[in-house]
């Protein structure tokens, strides 16, 4: 039997998913995270799951992963140190960078400008020129470059970065320069910029090969070191890693372009609701993927994620694709505090984590977090992980009664107040997604998962209007549902700079289909089977004149059949969709993009067993909760006893192995045929 196993890391517990892939059974593991090294919480897990399955990791065939490590690496500055070479005259390319400044009105005189991943000390200028039609201008100096190299030998930089101008359309100075490097600096990595992004726009070209260096030593010690590790347990199939546009990549292209799985750890919740939905009928969905530590949303039309050209990770932003997904600091462990300055309530971004965690969690924890205020209102039962895991819900009313005694009320209304910020912090951020996007969110359902999605997604849906309310099954490990089910991904840019009206339709086709067969050999090498590989072209367009562009997705036999015209009435569009108007001027195609993606999982969903409506098998106890301003009666349901058509007024709870889902008062709760729990106003 054919098993792959999908694992994804967060700040506070590592989810595992074990799927059979003949029968579609599966099985589910949550094991604490281990922040010091996250291949530890990960070995800890696949012994667990292969346990509970009873069976050998040698029988595993394909191992998907997401991860946090690229991610880390940018937000905690602990990328390696980089020597940047480039061409003459353009040393200051980074310290220049893009005359944009985040914030409001005068934010520039208190913004801190954020250091450059390559330091104007570790970069040196060689001479040689390349000209914007690829041609060669000047040599390369090859006895300045070794010069060069061994510049920043001395200096002991830890990865190279060569960006030479014009290298999108002709690399061979680049390359030269990488073969010196291998040889005058041997082991250390070399990133050209023509292989991560070979598109024109200097400085985001070096800024993504920079930022590709500068994470690729801390990327591959961890994929190496977690490739080992599974390799004793016995494991000797694939290990993919997810990327930031949902997509997999194999653990060895990983280790070689980590800028693209930059944003790796959030894509996988966004492939798993993509799932859910899909089963559960849904093609509209906004997703709340709620963490220990953060939150991240993104929004899905027509069963499509949104995708975009950048990745943002803080003040990092490289030109990669990604999915569309914005975070923000509130999860369960979100800390609240009172400021003394203020005297008004807060609620994250700082996070207790994994360790020492919530105080509820009994792991040495002492200031009050979301969770513990969950416990103290009593939408988290004292139990957790299929009663693994004993809340001290004693200590978490110490914890927040700090924050009632600092704002002068009662103990329920503190607990109350931090749920209701934290809900507010979740509404804001998906209101990002949304309505800053130009769409209605009344038109989508929300999909709430992680281990507090399903606590939160009642209230938050209430705020935002959408609705179902959707708590899927086993939503706190969806993250690692997506990573299991997803496909194999690649793809390849190319700069066009070509106005619509001047560009011959055949030419176009020809191009995109030659980077098409470019990105189809690179997943056969891979292994993927030729009839397992479908091609998309993406197709950045812009109208004359403007300095940003809109990604456009389309298959190939419908740019046969629309041609250029249909591309730009589609661009037309969303360009009316997001901004609200359009322009008379010229359309410019800039950029071409080739998409290979393997075979999807056609795995359904297991369908639950019909029943008459009444959940009261499922019934666990009677329950008494805050909500509202009082307190009321509630009940607690099993979830792994509920069946297809139970409906369940509110206020109740339904608790599982992996996650707790709050149904509140004035709402209802179906279940539907594969058991996922849609609520909806009374």
């Amino acid at each position: 039997m054919a098993y792959r196993l999908g694992v994804d890391v967060g700040g506070t517990f590592t989810d595992l998913l074990l799927f059979d892939e003949s029968t579609g059974r599966f099985w589910r593991d949550k094991t604490p995270s281990t922040p010091a090294d996250s291949s530890v919480g990960i070995l800890n897990g696949v012994r667990q799951i292969c346990a509970a399955a009873g069976i050998d990791p040698a029988q595993i065939e394909i191992f998907l992963h997401g991860t946090t490590v690229a991610t880390n690496a940018v937000l905690e500055g602990k990328g390696a140190r980089v020597g940047l070479i480039v061409t003459e005259g353009y040393r200051d390319i980074m310290q220049i960078a893009r005359s944009f400044v985040p914030g409001g009105l005068a934010g520039w005189i208190i913004w801190p400008k954020p250091k450059p991943l390559a330091a104007l000390e570790d970069t040196i200028a060689v001479g040689g020129r390349i000209g914007a039609d690829g041609a060669e201008v000047r040599p390369l100096d090859e006895a300045g470059a070794r010069r060069a190299l061994e510049r920043l030998k001395a200096a002991g930089v830890e990865a190279v970065t060569v960006s030479l101008i014009n290298a999108y359309v002709n690399g061979a100075h680049e390359r030269r320069i990488g073969e010196l490097a291998a040889e005058i600096l041997p082991g250390v990595p070399v990133s050209l910029s023509h292989e991560v992004l070979p598109e024109m726009q200097e400085y985001e070209r070096t800024l993504s090969t920079v930022a590709n260096a500068s994470v690729r030593p801390v990327v591959s010690r961890y994929v190496s070191n977690l490739r080992a590790k599974l390799r004793e347990t016995g494991m000797a199939g694939k290990i993919a890693l997810l990327r930031s546009d949902g997509g997999l990549m194999s653990s060895e292209k990983a280790e070689e372009h980590p800028v693209n799985i930059l944003m790796s750890g959030p894509a996988g919740g966004v492939t798993g609701a993509l799932w859910v939905a899909r089963n559960a009928g849904l093609r509209n969905i906004l997703t709340l993927d709620v963490g220990g530590t953060s939150t991240d949303v993104a929004l899905i039309e027509n069963l499509e994620p949104r995708r975009q050209r950048t990745t943002e990770v803080g003040h990092l932003a490289v030109r990669a694709s990604a999915l569309d997904v914005k975070t923000v600091g509130a999860g369960g462990g979100s800390i609240a505090y009172v400021p003394e300055l203020t005297g008004a309530l807060r609620v994250g971004p700082q996070s207790a984590g994994a360790v020492p965690g919530p105080v509820a969690y009994g792991k040495g924890g002492t200031l009050p977090t979301v969770t513990d205020a969950n416990v103290v209102l009593g939408y988290l039962p004292e139990n957790l992980l299929g009663g693994t895991f004993t809340l001290d819900r004693a200590g978490a009313r110490r914890a927040v009664q700090t924050i009632a005694d600092a704002l002068g009320i009662d103990l329920m209304a503190a607990a109350r107040g931090i749920i209701d910020i934290v809900n507010e912090n979740m509404f804001g951020a998906l209101r990002m997604i949304s309505v800053q996007q130009g769409y209605d969110p009344r038109d989508f359902a929300l999909m709430g998962f992680g281990g507090a999605g399903p606590l939160h997604v009642n209230a938050v849906a209430r705020l935002m209007g959408s609705w179902p309310a959707v708590s899927p099954v086993s939503p706190g490990v969806l993250c690692a549902l997506g990573d299991a089910t997803t496909r194999v991904r690649t793809e390849t840019a190319r700069s066009f700079s070509r106005l619509a009206h001047q560009t011959d339709e055949a030419e176009l086709i020809a191009l995109l289909d030659d980077m098409a067969a470019q990105t189809r050999a690179e997943l056969a090498a891979d292994g993927v089977a030729a009839a397992d590989i479908t091609s998309l072209f993406e197709v950045d367009v812009r109208y004359e004149g403007q300095a940003f562009e809109v990604a456009l997705t389309i298959d190939p036999d419908t740019l046969r059949r629309d041609g250029i015209a249909g591309l730009t009435a589609r661009f037309d569009a969303e360009h009316l969709r997001l901004f609200t108007f359009n322009m008379e001027t010229a359309h410019e195609i800039v950029n071409l993009r080739a998409v290979a993606l393997g075979r999807a999982l056609d795995l359904p969903a297991a369908e639950l067993p019909q029943g008459d409506g009444n959940p009261a098998a499922a019934r666990i106890r009677d329950h008494l909760l805050w909500m509202d301003g009082r307190e009321q009666a509630a009940v607690i349901y099993d979830r792994a006893r509920l069946r297809a058509g139970d409906v369940i007024p509110g206020p109740a709870i339904v608790t599982e192995m992996d996650s707790t889902t709050l149904i509140e008062s004035g709402h209802v709760a179906t279940v539907d045929r594969v058991g996922n729990i849609l609520i909806t106003p009374a």
